[in-house]
């Protein structure tokens, strides 16, 4: 689809303000964006200082068509380098309570913009679905507005019956015994769609003792303005989630699957978008070139994602179980990684793996994912980069922080058969096990085989023709392009 430039419709789009969040709505802006839109993405002041310094002042401006707006998030300035995640409990708070002035405002500063002709008139919202505030803005703006479910279906299903939870009595717990005297391990049966589900294979949101808790609310209230958008698309695809779906779809009228958007976008040249980038962090991509010269599916590549933390002691059994498996590995340690700030690993282990192991502090992972040496993922099961690990065919281990993470490691383990748990409690012995499994075991080879599968189903829904293409035009001609 192509549009005359200067009647270009205009969406502006806003993530949840941090890494996970934003990453797949920036690929879904520019999708928007090559089939014609004009894109205003909006970041915090906080992220936008971030992505500035890793990506560089003329990365974010090569682009009259595709623009980045920010807001303030509220909370007070950042101690040290301001370089870390911000605590998602105040995040949300903030979201509640300062973003729905600052959004009205540049929306504002955007139509004038319009009236002086710099930019077309604002045509849609494309919002994060936890977000929620937007929903007024469109309203008071007369605006179609779109929401995008950043983590899976399946995280979206389970806040839907938080209330439900609640009601039944399942939540909060009685006190902290309950985390660890087996009260976990109780199947939910109250989601349709989620069979066979344990407490803890749900959001680790649940697991509070506190009746009124922050979080729990904060997505209750998300949850209850969900149909009130005019549409909403996620990042998965029908036969990824097919029950989870089938449920949506009898609960909403107009949900669509146009994932996995890193799908979608390896499939569509970029041409002028390829320098625009989401990463809050600077890319390493020194350890790409120390990929070149490893073998076919000899890599382990290690990454807990953005938000993930832990304590020096995990630290130490992941890097011996590493070293002990005595394969080759990429791993990526956040500066904010470990609970309390720097951690050095001791010379010892340096020596022990000089000439097999790679240590960076962030990169480019679909790239890296896409490697041909790469032949599994250690992985936090972030929605990201589990849907990631499954668009490169890559199968994973599983050691879920939080959030959305145990949900989206059951489906790992248990449903796709793609990936293996290791223990909360990690110990050297079980990584090494585990690790040699992955790479060279009988059940390693058969989930490489799933994920493949799976990889070649999500390029087939990203195809022209296939499901997820389909939705995506029909979102855009009968949601975003309705007032244009």
């Amino acid at each position: 689809m192509s549009y005359i430039a200067e009647k270009k419709p205009h969406a502006v789009v806003i993530p949840y303000p941090v890494q996970g969040h934003i990453n797949p709505l920036f690929k879904l802006a520019k999708l928007l964006h090559l089939r014609g839109f004009h894109i205003t993405f909006v970041n915090t002041e906080y992220n936008h200082k971030r992505l500035l310094k890793s990506r560089g002042q003329k990365a974010l401006a090569s682009l009259t068509d595709f623009i980045f707006e920010t807001i303030p998030d509220g909370l007070p300035p950042m101690e040290g380098n301001g370089d870390v995640s911000q605590d998602i409990p105040s995040l949300c708070q903030s979201v509640r309570k300062n973003f729905y002035q600052p959004f009205c405002e540049l929306l504002a500063r955007l139509k004038d913009s319009a009236i002086s002709g710099h930019i077309p008139p604002v045509t849609c919202l494309v919002s994060d679905c936890y977000m929620s505030f937007t929903l007024q803005v469109a309203q008071e703006l007369a605006l179609p507005i779109l929401f995008c479910a950043p983590g899976s279906a399946s995280f979206f299903l389970s806040t839907l019956h938080f209330r439900t939870l609640l009601d039944k009595g399942l939540i909060p717990l009685k006190d902290e015994s309950y985390l660890t005297s087996g009260y976990l391990d109780n199947k939910v049966d109250c989601i349709p769609g989620m069979k066979d589900f344990r407490l803890k294979d749900l959001p680790d949101f649940i697991r509070t003792t506190n009746p009124n808790d922050s979080m729990v609310e904060f997505l209750i209230e998300a949850s209850d303005r969900f149909h009130k958008a005019s549409a909403i698309v996620f990042n998965t695809y029908n036969e990824l989630e097919s029950d989870v779906m089938n449920a949506l779809y009898s609960m909403f009228p107009s949900l669509y699957t146009i994932g996995p958007l890193s799908s979608f976008l390896n499939q569509t040249p970029q041409n002028n978008l390829a320098s625009l980038g989401s990463n809050l962090w600077k890319e390493d991509t020194k350890c790409l070139e120390w990929l070149e010269s490893k073998e076919p599916g000899s890599v382990v590549y290690v990454n807990f994602g953005s938000i993930s933390v832990m304590t020096p002691e995990q630290l130490l059994e992941f890097a011996w179980g590493l070293a002990n498996s005595m394969k080759t590995f990429l791993w990526i340690i956040r500066p904010d990684l470990v609970i309390g700030g720097s951690f050095i690993l001791s010379s010892e282990f340096e020596n022990e793996i000089s000439d097999r192991g790679q240590i960076a502090s962030w990169c480019p992972q679909e790239q890296v994912l896409n490697h041909p040496s790469i032949g599994g993922f250690l992985t936090h099961c972030g929605w990201n980069s589990t849907i990631e690990s499954i668009c490169a065919g890559v199968p994973m281990l599983c050691w879920p922080f939080f959030a959305d993470q145990p949900t989206n490691c059951r489906y790992i383990c248990n449903e796709w058969e793609i990936g293996m748990e290791i223990d909360t409690n990690v110990k050297r012995k079980e990584v090494e096990k585990l690790i040699n499994e992955l790479m060279v075991g009988e059940k390693g080879k058969k989930m490489r085989q799933k994920a493949m599968e799976l990889k070649k189903k999500a390029d087939e829904n990203t195809s022209p023709g296939g499901c997820s293409y389909m939705n995506l035009d029909k979102v855009i001609k009968e949601v975003l392009l309705k007032q244009y």
